[in-house]
């Protein structure tokens, strides 16, 4: 029974997609519980080993073909790095330099890590075994808040496309939950405030994790070359 544990929550959750899924939780009918000062999971979430999960990350390539599977191993396996969080943190990150995400395979091998991490992973993962689901990054900023002296304002989670529509999931807040389907992101954007019980100024969904702060970081050296 163990064995088949993974293979059951992956075919589970492809059936629901297929399915469509026109009916949702409202994410408001969980807020109570969510702490509007954290990106990591709520406390009592356990992580568990999977034993017909892939042996690598190579094997996963091979064996892996839809965004079920990909959540499937995030769900049991994600482990929030709150020291990490603090180090990729805008005041961290305004002192000591940017610092490297995880790349799939060191994730896969260690999930560990914060939301953005597990954003690359899902991203990257999914446009490798299943490109027509057009896998993006989803880019959230809400109103910063301040963890042990550190400003947090940015969180990130990936989307994909089934049918027209648009599902959300690698949320570290909630790690193998799928959101969906929604028929824009702003609908999914507005139910989400009200769960993270934070307001969202603003969001895009990108190709990348890195464009934006790579245009920031030119924008500040156009600024500097022109200071007199």
């Amino acid at each position: 029974m163990q064995r088949r544990m993974f293979a059951i929550a992956a075919s589970g959750l492809v059936a629901s997609l297929a399915a469509g899924c026109s009916a949702r939780p409202s994410l408001a009918d969980t807020a109570s519980a969510a702490d509007p000062a954290s990106d990591a999971p709520e406390p009592g979430r356990t992580t568990m080993a999977l034993a017909d999960a892939p042996a690598s990350y190579a094997e996963a390539l091979q064996r892996w073909r839809s965004p079920a599977e990909v959540n499937a191993f995030i769900g049991a396996r994600f482990e929030y790095d709150l020291q990490r969080a603090m180090q990729l943190s805008e005041t961290q990150r305004s002192r000591s330099g940017r610092m490297p995400i995880h790349e799939p395979a060191a994730f896969f091998a260690q999930p560990r890590g914060v939301c953005v991490d597990l954003s690359r992973f899902a991203v990257e993962t999914l446009r490798a075994v299943d490109p027509a689901s057009r896998p993006v990054y989803v880019m959230i900023e809400f109103n910063p808040v301040a963890i042990r002296g550190n400003t947090l304002r940015r969180h990130w989670v990936a989307s994909f496309q089934r049918d027209g529509q648009t599902w959300f999931f690698a949320d570290s807040k909630r790690p193998g939950h799928i959101a969906g389907p929604y028929a824009d992101t702003q609908t999914f954007m507005t139910e989400y405030a009200k769960y993270r019980r934070r307001e969202i100024v603003a969001f895009k969904e990108m190709d990348g994790y890195e464009r934006k702060l790579r245009s920031a970081s030119a924008r500040k050296e156009r600024e500097a070359e022109t200071v007199p």
